[in-house]
């Protein structure tokens, strides 16, 4: 039923279509509300309330533990593996397929493309077992790792914490990567921020012609970069439209240097309706991991070792997304970009 321009969705649709958005909703919601809502909760119970205590003891709590993001988190397999994630995964639906097998005896750092707006495909594959991680990987512990300002958001940072999230600094990776035991799997969405403010349908832009960090981070370490491409992600949100040069991409720009978040402008669905809102559409994302390219270890890499590196691994992404479009880009035609 479509009225003024609004196109509803209709009320008799199975229980299992249901589930699937309330999911998607909620996931949303946390990202979207959660810390803000903690804060405000913490400040009207310290404000105007006889719990003033409750706030006190959180902030002396996220005051001490504050630097556990940068010390492999607080990963807890009971929420991991809510059967809330199968109804997320089934929502677009989301699948991840392997093209060889990683050993349990060694280290990952695994570059994430592309961003999209909200990173569907590498929270449902990496963050959650909706798709059965730890069947598919045994042996295997993944850390996504995020912007640290997402764990100074109360409440969140806990909740986030326990998907195996970390903060995306040095020290954290480094951290993982000198533990005594292996297996330890780091994902990275290299484009971060600048890359969500390309995301568009029909778009497959990478940022990463200037990302050459974690290309150091593998070199210090050496340990295996394996390139990873999530096809369909940017097409589960449009965008209002801001090329490059444009107005309101340098605003974006702006604001994003000094809040580190990309401030992107993106339409999706509502609850009841698929004509606006913060829910993505109904698009299939299938995350596909690649094969890994071994590193050896340099304590100290040359700027030319590094983008040596470097270059192989751009390569080894454009073949890994040449081999896969045709079967699983929504347009097998369009190219893939560096930026």
């Amino acid at each position: 039923m479509k009225v003024l321009g609004v196109q509803f969705a209709p009320w008799r649709i199975p229980m299992r279509r249901r589930l699937q958005t309330f999911a998607v909703g909620f996931w949303i919601c946390t990202f979207v509300f959660m810390g803000l809502g903690g804060l405000f909760l913490l400040t009207y119970l310290f404000l105007f309330t006889r719990f003033w205590w409750i706030s006190a003891a959180y902030c002396a709590w996220f005051w001490y533990d504050k630097d556990i993001c940068n010390r492999g988190g607080r990963p807890w397999q009971w929420v991991r593996r809510w059967t809330l994630w199968r109804h997320f995964r089934d929502y677009f639906p989301i699948d991840i397929v392997k093209t060889c097998e990683l050993s349990p005896d060694k280290n990952y750092l695994l570059g994430s493309h592309p961003h999209g707006i909200l990173c569907a495909g590498a929270f449902c594959n990496f963050c959650t077992e909706g798709n059965d991680f730890s069947e598919r990987f045994p042996g295997i512990t993944p850390h996504m790792l995020t912007l640290e300002g997402n764990y100074s958001q109360p409440f969140y940072r806990e909740f986030f914490m326990t998907s195996g999230g970390v903060a995306a600094t040095r020290r954290s990776m480094d951290y993982l990567l000198s533990l005594p035991t292996k297996g330890h799997m780091l994902i990275l969405v290299v484009g971060g921020a600048p890359e969500a403010l390309m995301a568009r349908p029909g778009v497959s832009q990478v940022y990463i012609n200037r990302r050459k960090g974690f290309i150091k981070i593998a070199l210090r370490n050496g340990v295996s970069l394996v390139p990873v491409f999530h096809f369909g992600e940017t097409d589960i949100y449009n965008q209002v439209w801001n090329p490059e040069g444009s107005w309101l991409r340098w605003l974006q720009e702006t604001m994003m240097s000094y809040i580190g978040l990309a401030p992107v402008l993106f339409l999706g669905r509502g609850f009841l309706q698929y004509s606006f809102g913060l829910l993505p559409h109904r698009r299939r994302i299938t995350t596909v991991v690649g094969r890994p390219l071994e590193v050896e270890r340099r304590p100290n890499p040359t700027q030319e070792e590094i983008d040596d590196l470097h270059r192989r691994y751009k390569d080894a992404l454009k073949e890994l997304y040449d081999e896969n479009r045709h079967k699983y880009a929504l347009d097998p035609t369009v190219e893939l970009e560096f930026k």
